[in-house]
């Protein structure tokens, strides 16, 4: 797999999945390998796939200093990679929580990001975070599904801090708009894929600062989907058009059905947003 050096001299590995136009694609977790992305339900038919591996993910090294896998401390991970393709500017994709690190890139780089597409994504670094009480409006809409009466309590352990593995484990279906075989492939890679340290660091004191973001962004004219799943706590449909509303040049799109991993429930629907957004 190809290889670049960030800036404080640690290795990171990219991989490249399909052809055409590159679409830097940074994954969420936090601090999941990319490899969970996979071909972005056959959007690499599309465009060319550039999945980074976080710092301390994948096929990327783990850092000497491990707080420089605060959010804000991988931005110029991200322009590392940009420089290492030879890209004036980029079309730029981030899950869930690289929602955040997409966002920081774009407010020190905003000449360096021709598109952001943000996947049912994170905006804490605009001042925007998701609820319990948001997570669990999701989960009741799922109350007739065979599954819901073992799980509701074990999501519920999730959000407030109590959950043991196997809680985690029995409220994995919340994360999909159906609880099929795929979906069941799809989520037995995440502990393994996830590197827990990394993952408490991500976020941690000093990550963010909302109102310098905003300002930043204020007057950008950068293109922004904003894709959300209807069935979704993070964000919840609406929360995701309270993000839209931040950009000047956003579009909202409530994937009907999808969860938080929408190229897994619907492939096809998935694939046919992004690619008429990226053109």
């Amino acid at each position: 797999m190809p290889a670049f050096t960030a800036p404080d001299g640690t290795q990171l590995a990219y991989h490249v999945v399909g052809e055409g136009e590159p679409l830097i694609c940074l994954p969420g977790g936090p601090m999941r390998a990319s490899a969970y992305l996979g071909d972005l339900g056959g959007l690499a038919k599309r465009r060319r796939l550039l999945l980074l591996d976080l710092r301390g993910t994948g096929g990327s090294d783990a850092p000497a200093d491990p707080s420089t896998y605060r959010c804000d401390r991988q931005v110029d991970d991200v322009e590392a990679l940009r420089v290492q393709l030879g890209l004036e500017s980029v079309d730029l994709l981030a899950h869930s929580a690289a929602g955040d690190l997409a966002l920081l890139y774009a407010a020190r780089y905003p000449e360096r990001v021709r598109t952001l597409t943000m996947v049912t994504a994170r905006a804490r670094a605009l001042g925007v975070d998701f609820t319990t009480e948001q997570r669990l409006e999701a989960a009741d809409l799922r109350a007739d599904e065979p599954w819901f009466g073992s799980a509701r309590d074990a999501y519920g352990r999730v959000w407030d801090g109590t959950a043991t593995d196997a809680d985690f484990d029995a409220a994995l279906p919340f994360f999909y708009g159906r609880w099929d075989a795929a979906a069941e492939a799809h989520a037995a890679g995440e502990v393994e894929q996830t590197n827990e340290e990394a993952a408490d660091a991500y976020a941690s004191r000093g990550a963010f600062d909302p109102a310098a973001a905003r300002a930043a962004l204020a007057g950008w004219d950068a293109r922004v989907l904003i894709l959300a799943g209807e069935r979704d706590g993070g964000p919840l449909p609406r929360v995701a058009a309270a993000i839209a509303e931040l950009f000047p040049h956003a579009a909202l799109v409530v994937q009907e059905g999808a969860g938080h991993f929408p190229w897994v429930d619907d492939p096809d629907r998935f694939t046919e947003t992004l690619a008429s957004f990226l053109g």
